[in-house]
């Protein structure tokens, strides 16, 4: 089929040089000239293991412009998969996705054409896009005879650093439309993907245990609230193992074990049982604000999502305030934060702990300084005031410091030979805030270890 896809950002882009992978003639379009040229050159713009590798295969099926009039005529299927930021009362910014269909629209010539909404829209979307498309389309001059389309939602549900595995072998492929037609064309264009009879690439093997994916074929708003209301299991799952690991602090209990107990019952599942500082990222935040905003505009409360977001914030507070409590002053102490990204394997900074947790410990005072594997570069890019706090080595966050946190866990950390640092440091303590560190091996070390949970 002929695709193309608006925008190339995280969602755009993994999906675009995916379906190219699979065999589809895809273009690209983005406004931003530079990051046009760049994946022209087969450099990917943000950070995701095996993309790079993944484009280079794709690239006979895969064309990059900044030109709406190349991408959108004769194609078969175009999603808009531009961003959707919170606009200050906690709703979606919408304007991004209002641009994208008017120029769509402007440009549409194929005899039918679905129109997917990829990005994360509120209930209700699909129709106010469809709305838009109609009444540019009839606003054109030179509309062509015989040319039709629909709107159909398709959700992504992509983890940041596992991008080309969960679009590749999926759990589940979930697509919404009132239209049929939009609904078949949509069950025909993923059908290698739903039967999983394509060759994976040599980087990223099929695991053993894939068979057919399923498919939820629905309606557009039924599609359009899957993807909230899993985002927003997932961060209450999160919050929910949080809130049990203050109380596992306090009774005694420890919470690696309970939240193992609890994963081991089939119908809670072990995934996302982690303890820690909370989650980040640009689902999660967003989602969960963007739910609550939706269900204001009906009159309808949900205490239950608002908690989890509360939660979580309160999570990055408790680190600080296991800090103070064993160093007692914060202020002119040295505090060094491992890891900027808000999980590893990605350069991803929207909402990450770690920026929450220095800007707390900054207004109390305190001296920090920061690190990332991967993420240091955009750290600079965009937050230039803090970036006079990133430390390029290790040595220049465990030097003299009086107290380390694990906010993001890459593989980098959880391996460092941790003996080679303590004694750099004034006071050798380590707050875990993933979880992650071996407690009896660290004191071993001469660390004293430190946890979230108390």
């Amino acid at each position: 089929m002929r695709v193309c896809v608006v925008g190339t950002g995280y969602v755009g882009l993994t999906t675009g040089v995916s379906l190219a992978f699979l065999g589809h003639q895809v273009t690209c379009i983005d406004l931003d000239q530079d990051k046009v040229d760049m994946l022209r050159g087969g450099k990917c713009p943000i950070y995701e293991p095996g993309m790079e590798e993944l484009l280079a295969e794709a690239a006979p099926n895969l064309t990059f412009t900044t030109s709406y009039a190349e991408g959108v005529p004769g194609a078969d299927v175009v999603f808009v998969a531009v961003q959707t930021p919170s606009a200050g009362d906690g709703s979606p910014d919408l304007r991004y996705l209002r641009s994208a269909a008017e120029s769509v629209a402007q440009n549409l010539d194929h005899e039918f054409t679905v129109v997917v909404n990829k990005s994360t829209v509120p209930i209700g979307s699909g129709n106010w896009v469809d709305a838009i498309l109609r009444d540019s389309f009839a606003q054109r001059d030179d509309r062509p005879e015989n040319c039709e389309f629909s709107v159909a939602s398709n959700p992504e549900f992509l983890r940041e650093g596992n991008a080309i595995h969960d679009t590749l072998f999926p759990d589940r492929i979930v697509i919404g439309s009132d239209s049929p037609r939009a609904l078949e064309v949509l069950n025909q264009l993923y059908r290698p993907l739903i039967n999983q009879t394509f060759t994976p690439p040599v980087f990223q093997p099929r695991p053993d245990d894939t068979t057919a994916v399923p498919l939820v074929s629905t309606d557009l708003a039924s599609a359009e609230l899957i993807k909230y209301a899993a985002n927003a299991f997932l961060a209450l799952k999160i919050s929910y193992v949080n809130e049990i690991g203050q109380l596992a602090g306090k009774v005694g209990a420890d919470i690696t074990e309970v939240a193992r107990g609890m994963g081991l019952d089939q119908r809670i599942g072990s995934r996302f049982l982690e303890p820690g500082v909370g989650w980040g990222g640009s689902c999660f935040g967003k989602d969960t604000k963007a739910l609550i905003a939706t269900a204001s505009e009906y009159n309808y409360d949900m205490p239950i999502v608002k908690a989890a977001r509360d939660v979580n914030q309160r999570q990055r507070e408790i680190a600080v305030e296991r800090l103070q409590s064993e160093l007692r002053i914060l202020k002119g102490r040295k505090i060094g934060l491992l890891g900027v990204a808000f999980k590893p394997n990605t350069d991803d900074l929207r909402d990450s702990p770690a920026l929450d947790i220095a800007g707390l410990l900054l207004a109390r005072g305190a001296r920090v300084k920061l690190h990332d594997p991967i993420a240091g570069e955009r750290f600079r890019r965009e937050y230039p005031e803090l970036a006079p706090h990133l430390s390029d080595t290790l040595d220049g966050v465990f030097d003299d410091c009086d107290a380390v946190v694990l906010v993001t866990k890459w593989a980098q950390y959880i391996e460092l030979d941790w003996g080679k640092f303590v004694g750099l440091m004034r006071t050798p303590i380590v707050l875990d805030g993933r979880n992650v560190l071996d407690a009896e091996r660290m004191s071993r070390l001469g660390f004293k270890y430190l946890s979230m949970a108390g």
